[in-house]
């Protein structure tokens, strides 16, 4: 059982399936791990332990995950009757509970994973460090005085930890990436629309915000989006489905392709961090070596810093509404205690934003979103690229408290630089642990795929992961 928890869910799934091991003891063994490690990172806030044992042990859904224990963000991924707090104190204080399992939680279930836990989530998923006033910091297993990132900074930890071997995650502006890149991890947010996000939600930032997971290995990235990914009725919008399975395309070379390289934010402003360059040219070399075209190329939309600002007012908007929501089902006003400043400071930002004002900043987006992808899929005939490849985030992972407190956003501003855009776009994009710092923090590296490429994604991660093996890299606290 001390073994189980090093295999990632792939071959946890086999042995399994095998008989080597049994669905209660596969959970017992993840229990295990937390009761070890969660003191000392803080990662799962909300305790399932006993819910899990009896779901183990009873009959569960015949899914190609049967019997492999997880653990759940505490923001989306809603189930029925049991603690969502989203990192608020408001909600936490009315112990405020989910009214319904989402359609994200029905496809994990239906895969056969087995939830052990929710996870540490900043207040709202708003920030990139995972620091709640709420519940407090979680902390990274490779130091546990740095940043586990955020929003899905406690599912991340729990990953790298190996208390289990995959989380659900979210993504608004690098949430899944950026706690990838800080955690040592595979990370990847789908195309827009590619994951539903019913039954409550269409959309939220503008169809910014999609679901996924933190893996420790491409093949389970790969075979949880299988899964969780779809149609489900009413949804405003869907991805194209794969022409495939994604796991179809693990192993499979991908082509000589063409990619472009970003080692620093130029235009962009931020930090450009000696590290964050070093992890650039490192990974540019393995890519030359493994046959592709590396050029030194962006899109040129990436200058037109205008969408910062309106991807301000568009969240800031949807923030408003939001707590407007909260407002309505606590059957009162909020008041500046219920709220981190941050928010609340976004919240007035929204207050100021008019219906027109919020429409204009979409369409505005819409255009700049075509602008951006031409790079990837010109329209006069030539060939574009195939990826881009940035820093995950600028520098190695912060100390706790960076990110958080007085100077927080300013800091934030400084290293969120290379994940945001994408998650406008749609496109897909994916960090992959493939550099680390001289301190020996993870340092991820990014790829943007073009549209409902994932599949191109998948390919060239798994030839990564071959030339640059990571999984026997384990964490300080373990």
């Amino acid at each position: 059982m001390s073994e189980f928890i090093h295999l990632d869910a792939t071959a946890q799934a086999q042995a399994i399936a095998n008989g080597d091991i049994s669905p209660a003891e596969a959970v017992d063994a993840a229990i295990a791990q937390a009761q070890k490690v969660n003191p000392q990172l803080n990662a799962i806030i909300h305790e399932q332990y006993d819910k899990a044992r009896a779901q183990a042990a009873g009959a569960l859904p015949d899914g190609p995950f049967r019997g492999v224990p997880m653990v759940l963000k505490d923001l989306g991924a809603a189930q029925a009757g049991e603690k969502y707090h989203m990192g608020s104190r408001m909600l936490k204080n009315a112990d405020f509970r989910a009214p319904f399992d989402s359609y994200l939680t029905e496809r994990f279930c239906r895969a056969g994973f087995v939830v052990i836990g929710r996870t540490n989530t900043p207040e709202f998923g708003s920030t990139i460090t995972t620091e709640p006033l709420a519940y407090g910091p979680a902390r990274n297993p490779y130091d546990t005085n740095h940043s586990t990132g955020g929003s899905s900074g406690g599912s991340a930890a729990s990953v790298a930890s190996h208390i289990v071997s995959v989380g659900h995650a979210n993504d608004g502006g690098g949430s899944i990436r950026i706690p990838a890149s800080e955690c040592g991890l595979v990370g990847l947010k789908p195309s827009r629309g590619r994951i539903s996000q019913g039954p409550y939600f269409g959309e939220n930032w503008m169809g910014a915000t999609i679901d996924g997971c933190v893996t420790r290995t491409v093949r389970d990235t790969a075979a949880v989006l299988d899964q969780i990914c779809g149609y489900e009725s009413g949804d405003p919008y869907t991805a194209p489905p794969f022409a495939r399975p994604l796991t179809s395309e693990v192993g499979v070379a991908p082509g000589r392709l063409r990619i472009g390289l970003m080692d620093n934010p130029g235009s962009l402003g931020g930090l450009d961090h000696e590290e964050s360059r070093a992890s650039i040219a490192a990974t540019a070399k393995v890519l030359e070596s493994l046959g592709h075209e590396v050029v030194v190329a962006k899109p040129s939309a990436l200058d037109e810093t205008e969408y910062s600002q309106r991807f301000t007012n568009i969240v800031s908007a949807c923030t408003d509404a939001d707590l407007t929501y909260f407002e309505s089902v606590l059957g009162r006003q909020l008041t500046d205690d219920d709220i981190e400043p941050d928010n609340l400071f976004m919240r007035e930002i929204g207050k100021s934003i008019s219906a027109a004002a919020y429409i204009t900043d979409v369409q505005w987006m819409h255009s700049w979103t075509r602008r951006m992808v031409e790079w990837w899929l010109p329209r006069d005939g030539s060939r574009g690229f195939d990826m881009l490849c940035t820093p995950t985030i600028a520098g190695p992972p912060p100390k706790i408290g960076h990110l958080s407190g007085p100077e927080g956003m300013m800091h934030m501003l400084e290293v969120l630089v290379y994940t945001a855009q994408f998650n406008v776009t749609g496109q897909p994009a994916m960090s992959l642990p493939l550099y680390w710092s001289s301190t020996g923090l993870p340092m991820g590296v990014q790829f943007v795929g073009a549209p409902h490429r994932e599949d191109v994604l998948v390919r060239l991660a798994s030839q990564l992961e071959e030339a640059l093996p990571w999984r026997d890299k384990l964490p300080r606290v373990m």
